[in-house]
């Protein structure tokens, strides 16, 4: 796995989508990920460290996780498949550990709100060569 961390968030011009740019912090490889509105703007409101009048989605998924006494460890982007990432979010309780499965924009803006770390799987990284910004 590779640790990478969020270098920005723009809009691609050809698709009008919000575009996340995850960076390798050793490398300076980037892996860009193609996600909604809505996911977008919920990263870039935790990204600014913007608050908001009541708890968006993201942060009820949060303070919800934070309740049960739960600890998101980290978010693993796990497969690029058909031009469709695929991650995990990974979480601990009490020495117990699990997994789940999640959209990679909703697991990103849930590890900007639990300062949790990101990691890409390296086969992932080869196969989105062609979709990387050098």
């Amino acid at each position: 796995m590779v640790k990478m961390e969020i270098k920005g968030l723009l809009m691609d011009p050809v698709s009008n989508m919000p575009v996340v740019i995850l960076r390798d912090r050793e490398d300076g490889a980037f892996l860009p990920i193609w996600v909604g509105i809505f996911e977008a703007n919920a990263i870039a409101i935790e990204m600014e460290r913007i608050q908001a009048p009541r708890p968006m989605t993201h942060d009820l998924l949060r303070n919800v996780i934070q309740e049960l006494g739960i600890r998101v460890d980290r978010i693993v982007v796990t497969e690029l498949k058909d031009n469709t990432f695929f991650a995990r979010i990974h979480l601990s309780r009490g020495g117990e550990q699990w997994s789940v499965d999640s959209r990679p924009s909703d697991a990103i803006a849930l590890a900007l709100r639990a300062e949790a770390e990101i990691f890409v799987e390296e086969d992932v990284l080869e196969k989105s060569k062609t979709l990387r910004t050098e």
